[in-house]
């Protein structure tokens, strides 16, 4: 059932409202926070728990908002299906595409192994799959059908990809270049999952924080975006961007419209 009649439309600007206001400003005091612990951002970032902080926010406020939008009722596609599959190939694709073309550009295709990084890998992996996941719950579970009672799945993927990459507020420091690439980036991942997320019915959550998940570590192992340099998050971006042409590309016709 999608329920995006003109009576359902009407709740959505002041729970997504709450919900950017909360995760924004979560965010900020996690990030203050964590610069005082031990904990290391390689490990998990707790800027990451401002989104299920404004999850919680909306089921405070909207409970049966927040129950039928995390329950995944909007979509219309099977529980998994192909989709639920492809989600999670499309990110070793970006990363290779990314890798790829960085090595041949470079004539150095960077690459960090598990062994040397400073904390235990497996450690990172359990706590960057929490971490996404926490993101997630807010982004493509909540905010995601939010927005599809109003406007259409790719529309709404666009919408939340900006709000997603404008709460990564640092890289609006390291240049317009910058910001501009690791833009592009964010608003083609929340494409690729949108549109995979349309064709599911179940385990969103899963399907998305394993998404993200693998795009983290393959960033961590064979990337070096966040040190400012453009050149990376450059192509991070249009393996991005191509990853989303091609689910565009292959999405059905019914996934453009309202």
């Amino acid at each position: 059932m999608v329920r995006t009649e003109r009576g359902t439309a009407r709740g959505v600007a002041a729970p997504a409202g709450v919900f950017a206001v909360v995760a924004l400003a979560a965010a900020g005091l996690l990030g203050a926070w964590q610069a005082g612990t031990p904990i290391p951002p390689e490990v998990i970032q707790l800027t990451q728990f401002g989104p299920a902080l404004g999850v919680a926010a909306v089921a405070l406020l909207w409970p049966r908002t927040a129950r039928e939008v995390l329950s995944g009722s909007i979509g219309r596609g099977d529980r998994v299906g192909v989709a639920g599959v492809a989600l999670p190939a499309t990110a070793p694709l970006i990363i290779v595409l990314c890798v790829g073309a960085y090595g041949l550009l470079t004539g150095d295709p960077r690459f960090t192994a598990p062994g040397a990084l400073s904390s235990p890998f497996a450690l990172i992996v359990v706590a960057q799959f929490i971490g996404a996941c926490a993101e997630e719950i807010g982004w493509r579970c909540l905010l995601q059908p939010l927005l599809r009672r109003r406007i259409g799945p790719l529309t709404a993927s666009v919408v939340v990809g900006v709000l997603w990459g404008a709460w990564h507020v640092p890289v609006f420091g390291l240049g317009p270049a910058y910001a501009a690439a690791f833009l592009l980036a964010t608003v083609s991942m929340s494409v690729v999952m949108g549109l995979a997320m349309e064709r599911v019915r179940a385990h969103r959550l899963l399907l998305t924080g394993g998404f993200h998940t693998l795009i983290n570590l393959g960033l961590l192992l064979f990337m070096d975006e966040e040190a400012g340099a453009v050149a990376p998050v450059a192509l991070f971006g249009v393996a991005c961007l191509l990853a989303a042409l091609l689910w565009v590309w292959r999405a059905p016709v019914r996934i453009h419209v309202r």
